[in-house]
């Protein structure tokens, strides 16, 4: 018998696909765009245009990782609510059979109680493996009060299981989290581990010596655990990690020492003359547009060899990119403004839009005048960007050894990342690199994610010069021309307004390996207006 075929799906025009992609992403604005089983973009911080010149839908979406463009033949959306997904049918260049791209509703899709059910079963299971004991290293630990409750004054939520295995006055603090949870949640267990070490030992009032922390995760959800292990404190604590089957309920560990490869790729720097140059008419296009009054405050962001952007007080607003003329590889050189669903090709005809809007953001997100509505969305939007833009015109303003004249984003890379956390890198006068990770309002994970970074930079800090020119992986790259980088260690610079540190963030730094030379600096809540230190404390200082 022949294969039953299932009936097709009615035909859409262009003008549908599009309309339908559109309508989906502005309805949820916490979508995720998969392909090949694979998170390419968080639709918090990535963008996306669409065109439909000729006859084709041509969807392009970007992030500062990838940048991808695909022709959209067709759509179909299925489920409801926070199960709502959107399917593609796509087309890359130079393929003809047609793949698939899935938009997301929400990373997240379970209902609350499904979330809650979840989370009993894992603890049961945990609670089943530790009565069953693990030999030498479990057997003779009685786990005592492990629960999931919520405890937002410490920090601690229902996604992790945490409590105590003890063996009379010895005790571990333990703390797992179920494979049901996103990867973050994942991520962020060592962050919630050392703080219910300092808890349990705060609380242990002398009856209990706490030697150290027990991380439970799930198999294969490690990797960024046990890279961020490597680096923990072995004077301070002990530190143990497993991976946990919940089918089988078996437990493996898993060695610190053994973390793999950074997970980054050095992009080659993009040359910032080359590439002003090749936009220079059509950046000139777009500053004759703007106020004579606002040109200086707009920054010209040259985002890779191929797009250049304008920002105000961090916020894009324009950009210059290269782009596909019609259905042929012609590259042309396409200028556009507005973000996401309301990004625009630049025309004769609407180049008055691109005027009002430049004057409104520069109305609603003025600071240096004092004009600036602190209650205005538009004002609040993006902190960090803002907050970046601050510092990448002089580094300095946070230790008067940066260079300001090298300061670069997001290098290296992260190839799969879902951060909300911006990172600088640059070079003090000495040489030594500097890592700097900047937060404008609370978070806990903020010491932790700048140690990502750090290790990172370090690794590929570390690898061999070239034999013929004697430069590093940085310098062959195109970064710090001119500069005679230092041997050693980065520096991690953790950066926040002052009333913005969380209480975290010092706990988990004292835990931290003392080869990690740290500076937690706090600035003045007013730094839209003007970058001033109020405090700074160093590693060794806690």
């Amino acid at each position: 018998m022949p294969p039953r075929v299932a009936s097709a799906e009615p035909v859409q025009t262009v003008e549908q696909i599009a309309a339908a992609l559109e309508a989906f992403l502005a309805e949820h604005p916490k979508a995720i765009a998969v392909e090949e089983g694979k998170v390419l973009f968080d639709m918090r911080t990535a963008k996306y245009a669409l065109a439909t010149e000729h006859g084709r839908c041509t969807l392009q979406m970007w992030s500062e990782q990838r940048n991808i463009v695909r022709r959209v033949s067709g759509t179909v959306a299925r489920g409801a609510g926070r199960d709502r997904t959107l399917r593609l049918t796509v087309h890359r260049l130079g393929q003809a059979k047609p793949g698939t791209l899935e938009i997301l509703g929400d990373r997240d899709r379970r209902t609350p109680s499904t979330r809650e059910a979840t989370r009993v079963s894992y603890l049961r299971a945990l609670e089943r493996m530790m009565l069953r004991g693990r030999g030498d290293a479990w057997g003779e630990w009685k786990a005592e009060g492990f629960r999931t409750a919520m405890d937002l004054e410490k920090s601690f939520g229902p996604a992790d299981a945490r409590g105590s295995l003890v063996h009379g006055q010895q005790a571990w603090a333990a703390i797992a989290v179920n494979a049901a949870e996103t990867q973050a949640t994942v991520d962020g267990i060592l962050t919630l581990g050392v703080l219910w070490l300092a808890h349990c030992r705060e609380n242990a009032g002398g009856r209990r010596l706490y030697r150290g922390l027990r991380l439970i995760v799930p198999q294969g959800m490690a990797a960024l655990t046990l890279s961020r292990l490597a680096w923990m404190n072995q004077d301070a604590a002990q530190w143990e990690l497993w991976e946990f089957d919940e089918k089988t309920e078996e437990l493996e560990p898993r060695d610190a020492a053994d973390h793999g490869n950074a997970t980054t790729r050095l992009l080659h720097a993009p040359s910032e003359e080359n590439a002003r140059e090749r936009f220079a008419e059509a950046a000139a296009r777009v500053r004759a547009l703007l106020p004579e009054a606002m040109r200086e405050a707009v920054e010209q962001r040259v985002r890779s060899g191929a797009e250049v952007a304008f920002l105000l007080h961090g916020l894009e607003f324009a950009r210059v990119r290269m782009g596909y003329a019609g259905e042929s590889f012609n590259r042309v050189q396409e200028i556009s403004f507005g973000a996401g669903a309301n990004e625009t090709p630049l025309t004769d005809e609407n180049a008055g839009e691109l005027r009002e809007l430049v004057a409104g953001l520069f109305a609603r997100r003025a600071e240096s005048s004092g004009a600036g509505d602190r209650r205005d969305p538009l004002y609040r939007m993006q902190p960090e960007r803002w907050l970046e833009s601050v510092l990448r015109r002089d580094i300095s303003r946070i230790d008067e050894h940066l260079d300001p004249a090298h300061v670069y984003t997001q290098v290296p890379a992260f190839q799969a990342s879902d951060r909300g956390i911006l990172d600088l890198l640059s070079v003090d006068r000495d040489g030594r690199l500097a890592v700097i990770e900047l937060k404008a309002d609370e978070d806990l994970h903020l010491a932790l994610q700048g140690l990502d970074y750090w290790v990172r930079v370090r690794w590929h800090h570390q690898q061999n010069p070239d034999a013929a020119s004697g430069l590093g992986e940085f310098q062959r790259h195109g970064y710090f021309g001119g500069v005679r980088l230092a041997e050693g260690a980065p520096r991690l610079y953790l950066v926040a307004p002052a009333l913005r540190v969380h209480p975290a963030t010092e706990v988990v730094l004292r835990y931290l390996s003392p080869r990690v030379d740290w500076v937690l600096v706090a600035i003045d809540e007013r730094w839209r207006r003007q970058v001033k230190v109020v405090w700074r404390k160093r590693s060794g200082e806690l």
